[in-house]
């Protein structure tokens, strides 16, 4: 298979025409990190759309700050129009909206891709089912976002995005979608298994998401410093890995150690799921947890301490509802 650079090489990278659908921390970062560049970028927006319009849009990284002062914001897609590549960050729990959302940003010629950067399983399923698996991509984002107001993205660390074709292995389109994010700073890579991919991806966000929460809103520092937490940590890990490898996706063990290492440098970082909780927006449960627990239950793995997980989060969003 030919390297991404080769590719890029040999093709004249188009100037595609981007649609943020989703523009919370994920959306804003990369689609501001695209826009930084001078891509065409268009961001649907809803409770920053005002704010965005007048003072523009502002990333904080240890990478370096950059604001956008003339950002292309939107009520509605069907005032952004059809476009080449469409990146999807809301939430999975709002799926539903996608059924209008997406058709006004279709191409006559079919030709619009949709990369979907969310969270979990099921959700290249979802927008396939409706619009044409030939459309779909999907993406993982290895990065810690939080927004801390309006219009004002703060980027704690990483930012890597590994991509790959919901339908197979990757195409021309593939390495030339690669190519514009690694052309704006993104570390980007394509995955020629998605699926593997995004149990790797689970390998992390089903401990630390769940464990965040279940432990009543704790950061990642203090999960990875409490014996018994870093215990159960390690245990989902494996469990997960197990999970993966009962449906054909083989992850090293030495894989979860290198996950727990990497967290470290987080910090007091707060898992996305977890700022979702505490500040009363829906969690992602069945995402990363009850689809993973399904498919992982239907095939006959192991899959006890995930479920206990999965159920006990259930069981606190609920409670938070009522309470509500």
């Amino acid at each position: 298979m030919p390297d991404s650079e080769s590719m890029i090489s040999r093709h004249i990278l188009p100037n595609y025409r981007i649609a943020v659908v989703g523009s919370g921390a994920v959306g804003c970062y990369y689609g501001g990190k695209l826009a930084q560049f001078g891509r065409d970028v268009h961001f649907l927006m809803r409770s920053d759309l005002d704010h965005v319009r007048k003072r523009g849009l502002r990333i904080l990284s240890k990478q370096g700050d950059f604001h956008l002062q003339k950002v292309h914001a939107y009520g509605s897609t069907k005032e952004i129009g059809p476009v080449d590549l469409v990146l999807i960050a809301i939430k999975a729990t709002a799926n539903a909206a996608l059924d209008t959302l997406i058709p006004p940003l279709l191409k006559a010629d079919g030709s619009t891709m949709l990369l979907t950067l969310q969270n979990g399983l099921g959700n290249e399923e979802y927008l396939a089912e409706r619009f044409g698996a030939e459309k779909v991509l999907g993406g993982l984002c290895f990065v810690c976002l939080n927004r801390v107001e309006p219009g004002v993205i703060r980027h704690i660390g990483h930012g890597k995005i590994e991509m790959g074709e919901f339908s197979g292995l990757p195409l021309p389109r593939t390495w030339e979608v690669q190519g514009e994010f690694k052309r704006c700073g993104v570390v980007c890579s394509v995955a020629g298994d998605l699926g593997l991919a995004h149990w790797r991806k689970l390998v992390w966000n089903v401990p630390f998401n769940g464990l965040s929460i279940a432990g009543g809103g704790i950061d990642v520092g203090q999960i990875l410093a409490d014996e018994d937490l870093l215990y159960l940590t390690r245990a989902l890990m494996r469990e997960i890995i197990g999970i993966a490898k009962t449906l054909g996706y083989e992850i090293p063990s030495s894989f979860a150690d290198r996950n727990i290492e990497n967290t470290k440098s987080m910090g007091a970082y707060l898992p996305s799921s977890l700022i979702d909780y505490l500040e009363g927006r829906e969690v992602e449960v069945e995402p990363i947890w009850g689809e993973p627990l399904r498919r992982g239950f239907n095939a006959g793995a192991e899959v006890g301490r995930l479920e206990m997980l999965y159920r006990l989060i259930r069981r606190k969003v609920n409670a938070r509802e009522h309470e509500e």
